[in-house]
């Protein structure tokens, strides 16, 4: 899949990039409730998630389809490792072998190929969640101004599909980071991986952009659901 051979690429650059993600992670883990001996970390990432527990815990188990993620991410004792695709039924037979106490993901799940579905393995492993999901509203302006859709969920897709799935709060966050320029801009999305692998405008079109932009900053959208 594209966007984890993206994220792989720019893994060694990823943490000196992802001021955004240490944000939502720290809201995320203020959501979860009775400190979990045992969780589920979909789309763990380099561990962005695992660096900013402060309880005490027995295991997590991280998940991710991005080798190179996956090499970033601390080891102890504690912390098993798989990789996996959360797009995949056989994932979740591998996952339901075992009970946790809690299930989370942070900026991951966004990338589903088809949600539903992926929520669906999710409650069957019928465990309390918390996830951090990125709408169709990050970078609003910038897909505005460029003339493109985005590849995200809207704020009213997410919410139906959760309330299929899961007995949660619903809550938004939007947030803003900062650039010099827009060169500096663009380079961020590049190597950070959000753009999700795609490159959609041509040279031309880039100029475009870089000279009608009209903010100083890139706009994100994040939806907390929590049960």
């Amino acid at each position: 899949m594209k966007i984890s051979r993206e994220f792989s690429k720019y893994a060694g650059d990823y943490e000196s990039r992802n001021s955004i993600q240490n944000l939502v992670v720290e809201k995320l883990l203020s959501l979860v409730k009775n400190q979990p001996k045992k969780f589920l970390d979909l789309g763990c990432g380099s561990g962005a998630l695992y660096k900013q527990i402060e309880w005490e815990y027995e295991k997590v188990i991280g998940v991710d389809f991005a080798h190179g993620m996956l090499a970033l991410h601390p080891k102890d004792d504690k912390v098993s490792l798989m990789f996996g695709d959360f797009n995949e039924d056989e994932l979740f037979a591998r996952l339901a072998i075992e009970h946790y106490d809690y299930i989370l993901s942070a900026s991951a799940l966004q990338w589903a190929t088809d949600l539903d579905r992926t929520f669906k393995n999710i409650a069957k492993l019928n465990a309390p969640v918390s996830f951090a999901i990125f709408t169709a509203n990050t970078f609003k302006t910038l897909n505005k101004t460029a003339g493109i859709d985005s590849m995200l969920l809207s704020v009213k897709e997410l919410e139906s599909l959760q309330k299929k799935h899961f007995n949660a709060n619903f809550e938004l966050i939007e947030y803003r980071l900062e650039f010099e320029s827009v060169r500096d801009m663009l380079r961020y999305i590049k190597k950070s991986g959000v753009s999700g692998s795609r490159n959609l405008l041509s040279v031309k079109e880039l100029k475009a952009l870089m000279q009608n932009y009209p903010l100083n900053y890139l706009e994100f959208e994040v939806a907390f659901i929590s049960s």
